[in-house]
């Protein structure tokens, strides 16, 4: 290399799911072509957008005068569309002209929201277990993660009592993720009345991420806790509730003052949303409840063979857990962390003895069965002893898995 890289680098790795797909790329290559890999990993959703989605998408493609650069905030459609959807299904009431930003994915939104608020040595409050991008997008910002527990015995939410236990000077964001990924826990209104007023005492700015309300779950949003709005935000996506995940389509909404903040840097980044998507969204949006019952219906019936899979592997787990995954503790494995894995920090890199029973579990079932579950690790510590099955894969493809898995 000609140059050194950004010491910003140094402190991520290359994205799990991307080193796994590698892998799973090359045992492919040595395999029967009509017996590749199973891949229960990444929650991609498999099925399709609505077909007025997808039709509004082609007409938008063909007008002209739509291939344009875009407006940074999306068409008011789009906005107005968001707005609706927040009111219909959460009971929050949003000004579509200042509380609500379009994002292209909610992935995009925890990094531009972390360049918009965060210097070099700040410090953010992330689940453990939790989405990794957290971690990943706060060490890009040279900030400090600093991780509280989710554990089983207390149903996967914060413990209150740790939570002010920790040194919070310079805490300035706290990410949460109610429905929880990748636990399957719901949103509780208790919970986010507790992370509220958590939020107000210490003068955190709250971030609830919300992609899988609608997947096995009742939807609820933070901000319909009254006084949410003064320190929460909530970052909602397609991707999960619409089956639009490669579209990119998702959105930051909350106080209009941060998100100007937010569109700041945004404006630096991109060029705006493709229109077609925009309108497609808004006709997704526009969905009654019988495209949610269908999701839903489908989404039951693969639940019940993961969990049939679970029962093959011994594991423990919640079989009413909500979203895009079943989340079951390895057999013989204790609740938490393991010894060897509680010393490590809850993003530790790559590896195998050193990161607990579940990536043990889950080399064997790669290499013996030609299924791959994700380890729990990948999430944090508290994940260790767990491994992970993701709902998109269609029903037939799952009762393989599951003949394969009991095979070995």
């Amino acid at each position: 290399m000609i140059i050194e890289p950004a010491r910003r680098t140094l402190s991520v790795k290359e994205y799990y799911f991307s080193l796994k797909n590698k892998e799973i790329a090359g045992l492919n290559a040595s395999r029967p072509a009509d017996d590749p890999i199973i891949n229960l990993g990444i929650g991609s959703p498999d099925g399709s957008p609505s077909p007025e989605a997808v039709e509004a998408l082609c007409a938008c493609a063909r007008r002209r005068g739509v291939h344009g650069y875009q407006s940074y905030t999306g068409i008011p459609a789009l906005r107005e569309a968001m707005a609706d959807w927040y009111a219909r299904w959460y009971g929050v009431q949003l000004d579509p002209a200042s509380e609500i930003q379009p994002l292209m994915g909610s992935k995009e939104g925890i990094l531009l929201l972390s360049l918009a608020f965060l210097n070099p040595g700040d410090r953010v409050l992330v689940p453990n277990p939790g989405y990794p991008t957290y971690t990943s997008a706060t060490r890009m910002c040279e900030a400090e993660p600093v991780f509280y527990d989710l554990v089983e015995a207390d149903g996967w939410y914060p413990s209150f009592e740790q939570l002010e236990s920790l040194d919070l000077t310079g805490v300035k964001l706290m990410w949460v993720n109610y429905p929880n990924m990748p636990t399957g826990a719901p949103a509780r209104r208790e919970v986010f009345e507790k992370l509220v007023d958590f939020a107000r005492r210490h003068r955190i700015l709250l971030v609830n991420d919300n992609p899988y309300s609608f997947v096995l779950n009742q939807p609820l949003s933070i901000l319909s806790i009254p006084g949410a709005r003064e320190v929460c935000l909530e970052m909602n996506s397609l991707s999960k509730s619409h089956n639009m995940a490669g579209w990119r389509v998702g959105m930051l909404v909350g106080a209009a003052d941060v998100i100007k903040e937010l569109l700041k840097v945004k404006s630096q980044m991109d060029s705006g949303m493709f229109r077609g998507i925009q309108e497609a969204a808004v006709a997704a949006l526009s969905a009654g409840p019988e495209w949610y019952e269908a999701l839903n219906a489908e989404y039951r019936r693969r639940r019940d063979v993961a969990c049939r899979i679970m029962d093959a592997l011994g594991c423990t787990y919640d079989p009413s857990a909500g979203g895009l995954y079943v989340w079951g503790r390895c057999p013989g494995s204790p609740e938490g962390n393991t010894p060897s894995v509680a010393e490590k920090k809850a993003d530790a890199p790559l590896g195998v003895s050193a990161f607990g029973p579940a990536a043990a579990w889950s080399d064997r079932i790669l290499y013996g069965a030609g299924v791959f579950l994700t380890p729990g690790f990948v999430f944090g510590s508290n994940g260790a002893n767990y491994l992970r099955i993701s709902l998109c894969a269609d029903v037939p493809t799952l009762e393989k898995a599951l003949r394969k898995i009991k095979q070995l």
